[in-house]
């Protein structure tokens, strides 16, 4: 079957994709996007994260037919350009990336939370990252560059 999508704004077709295919797959093999991590293929780790008509989903769990018609934001759509997103720009400084594999969801994830939360208390960060699962930093960073994101965007309002 043929799956045409928006991805980063940008029109994007995928041809004999075949029925069990999922977006994950897709979006790092056919359109060269390798930024979501394949990890679990069970919707468990979270590194897969992507957005999908704005809303935050596993994409090893949606079949690319899904994707049919439809918005997909992935982690490198969360810059502009060259110009990192002011939360990409929080966990560089606050060194809450080390083997990079659960980044690209966790970002997803940050991301919608400080755009429907201004200033997130520590639990409504835990909540929102609970999906998450990162084996190298103990959280506290990525916590702290949440805290770091929020702030600033919060201040720039």
């Amino acid at each position: 079957m043929r799956v045409t999508f928006t991805v980063n704004g940008r029109t994007e077709t995928a041809d004999d994709v075949w029925e069990g295919e999922s977006l994950l797959y897709v979006l790092r093999e056919r359109v060269g996007l390798p930024g979501s991590k394949n990890a679990c293929e069970q919707g468990e780790c979270g590194s897969c994260t992507v957005y999908l008509d704005g809303i935050p989903v596993c994409a090893c769990l949606v079949a690319a037919g899904q994707a049919e018609g439809r918005q997909v934001r992935t982690v490198e759509g969360l810059a502009d350009g060259d110009r990192l997103d002011p939360i990409q720009e929080a966990f560089v400084e606050c060194g809450a990336v080390q083997c990079g594999f659960c980044t690209p969801g966790l970002l997803v994830q940050a991301h919608d939370l400080i755009e429907r939360v201004a200033r997130p208390s520590d639990a409504e960060i835990r909540e929102a990252l609970a999906g998450n699962l990162c084996r190298c930093t103990g959280y506290e960073k990525i916590l702290d560059a949440v805290r770091l994101a929020a702030a600033r965007k919060a201040g720039a309002s």
